[in-house]
């Protein structure tokens, strides 16, 4: 029955072991326990903060990444867009420049054959003008061959100076 039913000097010196442990470690090692719990519970505290701080930054980065990304896509298109317009304008040029030239060689090409055909018809008058001189006098030859054919001629000549 000794356990169930403790004397009373066990419970005395018990007693007195407890308090004196309980002011040992009131005294000793309650204060630098609570002391590290308190600066661990700070540090935790300040790495939420801190993290919470990183958070909110790096949600303003990514905002500003993102204002970045479409300013840099806005200037690419309008970029693409100038060189575009750039190169249609460059091809109209091309094309208003090569047609300016056709018609200059083509009103070249008319002048030139204008004129070639100027030259053409005046020699071709001028070698009709030619032959027709020779058919002529061969004709006079042959009318003239004889006395009596120049003189008819030479009368029907003076008949006709008369009746102008």
């Amino acid at each position: 029955m000794g356990l169930i039913t403790p004397d009373l000097g066990l419970i005395f010196w018990t007693g007195l072991v407890f308090l004196l442990l309980l002011f040992v470690l009131t005294k000793f090692i309650w204060k630098p326990i609570l002391t590290s719990v308190n600066a661990r519970a700070q540090k935790i505290t300040d790495a939420l903060e801190l993290a919470e701080k990183t958070q909110a930054e790096m949600r303003a980065l990514q905002a500003r990444n993102e204002n970045l990304l479409k300013e840099a896509k806005a200037e690419r298109d309008a970029i693409v867009k100038d060189a575009k317009e750039t190169a249609v304008k460059m091809v109209e040029d091309a094309k208003n420049a090569a047609k300016a030239e056709a018609n200059k060689i083509v009103d070249s090409a008319r002048v030139t054959i204008n004129a070639e055909k100027t030259a053409a018809i005046a020699e071709l008058k001028t070698q009709v003008a030619a032959i027709s001189l020779e058919i002529a006098e061969k004709i006079i030859r042959g009318e003239l061959s004889s006395d009596e054919k120049q003189k008819a001629l030479a009368e029907k000549m003076a008949g006709d100076i008369n009746l102008n």
